[in-house]
């Protein structure tokens, strides 16, 4: 999942909106209902004792008795009651279809839907519980949550898009005395699309391809390393890898799913090995930690990953597409719920599968290996992301070598000795691409053995006597490959980053701009056009450019006649903002390439004025 504030400070919003969801649009129709059942009663009884009345067939006793029955057995009643007595009655105050007979199925549809939820929560409860057993329980909790909240949210979506619509139409009518057609129309389109949406998320597949920058290192170019890492393997207890890459990403990892390096998919057991960190770490140290990884690939955890990971990617994916249109929102809350429970579970596991690595490794090793390895990483990976941000902040173009790893290398052991340095290590944490590590300081307990946070400069600065590096054959080469072409990806990306902060004030900073945001043109009906550009518009009756200063909203309407483009101006008119409503003509077979353009130079200004804005405050 992607990066959010802490679960628990979540917790209790996620299951409210969960509850208002899964509960509220039910439970306002079985209430509505509940409240304008006794007026239909009422109406019902009304007009049969009027009827009554006019039988001159009844004496006054037989009047009385009929009345009698009717008030004692109200229409609603009747509805769904099978009793062949009533079958005259029911026929004619509840056929099929009637207000009646709607308002009565709707009870029962919102009533059915009220049950269904605490139902599910009581499910997704007992899920949740279940992924906290034991490995096994919690892939089965996953699969089995997956495909009951994965029909559950469709059926949601369907049965609440339904009571939307029908309640467009009662509400108004039994309070109004009106409908309001577009409102009906509203809400039907958007529970039919809802329905088709989250039909067709169930079918939709989320990109399986897990890939990493590096280098494959066989057995011929590296035969001692290789025959390290499997002599390790097997005092560890387990097999060796299949494959070892060679990468520059900051971190060691091992995985059994299929992992994509360059042109190649590996399958099996992949063992990803760090150069920068390798250089960092004497032989000692790269053996804890390689220890550490390869005690993933004895415990199952590796294995255990590769069966979960996809049915998690999926069921991300699913999430998402849920979330971004109109009524699935309703079945995403729900999805997100059962998501957060899963993601403790988790936790939890992966913070005991990194306890038990560890205490392998201090074992295979030592204790003070894996601790004083595990210090350097963090103190790596903190000042190699504090130089990254660096430049990728700096506003001027990156116009020749970066040299991120000669700045790292140069500036690691002053950074050490700084003051900020201890402060930084204060809240390290492990960087990992699949799973959450405990923090260090609970690491140390785990291993029984502590470092004071005044000698990390010390670690950090020392220099290893001797490096796993050395048995790769040309590491050196394929470093610098990496880091070359990790340095123009990041050029690439923080030139567009520029080209979406300037306020071009020279030709050199116009043509950056420019080349990720050149003027477009739309034409229209009747010879007309309209223009977009980083400045602004050209619309189609004003020749003159309109500055995106000068706009503070967009609102696009389709039309069948026409499409309208409404701009909110930031000045104040007589009766609210002012606004400039824009025809265009002949734009429906653009309309998708435009509201995306519109959309994108409209963002990017409001990018770059934020940007301009906060650089002027700090001035």
């Amino acid at each position: 999942m992607a990066a959010t504030p802490p679960l628990r400070k979540d917790l209790t919003r996620i299951v409210v909106t969960a509850l208002v969801s899964l509960f509220l649009v039910p439970l306002c129709t079985y209430l509505f209902v509940a409240y304008a059942l006794p007026r239909q009663d009422a109406d019902i009884l009304a007009a049969i004792e009027r009827q009554v009345d006019q039988d001159r067939r009844l004496d006054e006793q037989g009047r009385l008795g009929n009345k009698l029955f009717f008030r004692n057995i109200p229409a609603s009643r009747t509805c769904g009651n099978p009793s062949p007595e009533l079958a005259s009655y029911r026929e004619a105050v509840c056929p099929q279809y009637s207000p009646l007979w709607q308002f009565h199925m709707v009870k029962k549809v919102s009533g059915a839907a009220l049950l269904a939820g605490v139902l599910l929560l009581a499910a997704i409860s007992a899920l949740g519980f279940a992924a906290f057993a034991n490995r096994r329980a919690q892939y089965l909790s996953f699969v089995l949550g997956w495909r009951l909240l994965t029909v559950a949210s469709a059926a949601e979506v369907v049965v609440q898009g339904s009571l939307l619509v029908w309640l467009s139409f009662w509400v108004t009518a039994y309070f109004f005395h009106v409908y309001i057609l577009k409102l009906i129309l509203l809400f039907g389109i958007a529970a039919a699309l809802g329905i088709f949406y989250a039909i067709v998320c169930i079918f939709k597949r989320a990109p399986r391809d897990t890939g990493v920058e590096g280098t494959v290192v066989g057995k011929s170019s590296a035969p001692a390393l290789w025959a390290h890492v499997g002599a390790m393997a097997k005092a560890v207890g387990t097999a060796p890898p299949d494959h070892i890459v060679a990468g520059i990403d900051t971190n060691f990892f091992v995985t059994e799913a299929p992992l994509r390096v360059g042109q190649q998919t590996l399958k099996g057991r992949s063992l990803f090995i760090s150069l920068p960190l390798l250089r960092l770490l004497d032989r000692g140290e790269a053996d804890a930690v390689l220890a550490h990884e390869l005690a993933h690939f004895g415990a199952g955890d590796t294995a255990s990953n590769a069966a979960l990971g996809p049915k998690l990617t999926q069921y991300d994916y699913y999430c998402a597409m849920m979330a971004s249109a109109g009524l699935t929102l309703l079945a995403f809350c729900l999805l997100r719920l059962y998501r957060v429970i899963f993601e403790f579970a988790l936790k939890r596991d992966s913070r005991a599968r990194e306890f038990l690595a560890d205490k392998v490794a201090a074992a295979q090793v030592s204790a003070q290996a894996i601790i004083t390895a595990l210090i350097k990483v963090g103190a790596y990976a903190k000042y190699r992301n504090q130089i990254e941000e660096g430049l990728f902040a700096q506003s001027e173009k990156h116009s020749e070598s970066i040299g991120i790893a000669r700045r790292i290398a140069d500036g690691l052991a002053p950074y050490a000795a700084s003051a900020q340095f201890l402060d930084a290590m204060g809240s390290v944490d492990m960087p990992h691409p699949f799973d959450s590590h405990p923090p260090l300081s609970e690491r140390m307990l785990n291993v029984a053995h502590r470092v004071r946070l005044q000698d990390y400069p010390g670690i950090v600065s020392g220099t290893p006597d001797a490096t796993w590096v050395a048995d790769i054959e040309d590491a050196d080469g394929i470093e610098e490959r990496l880091w070359n072409a990790y340095e123009n990806r990041f050029a690439a990306a923080h030139e567009q980053n520029l080209a979406y902060r300037y306020r071009p004030a020279n030709e050199e900073e116009r043509a950056i701009v420019l080349k990720y945001f050149p003027p477009l043109v739309f034409p229209l009906r009747g010879a007309k056009q309209v223009e977009i550009s980083y400045e602004g518009l050209v619309l189609p009756k004003a020749p003159e450019l309109l500055s995106w200063d000068s706009v503070a909203n967009l609102k696009y309407e389709d039309g069948y006649g026409g499409d309208v483009l409404e701009i909110v101006h930031p000045e104040k008119g007589w009766f609210g903002s002012k606004t400039t409503k824009v025809k265009l003509p002949g734009i429906r077979k653009q309309r998708d390439n435009f509201k995306a353009a519109l959309g994108h130079y409209w963002q990017r200004h409001q990018i770059m004025r934020k940007i301009a804005g906060g650089e002027a405050a700090e001035g």
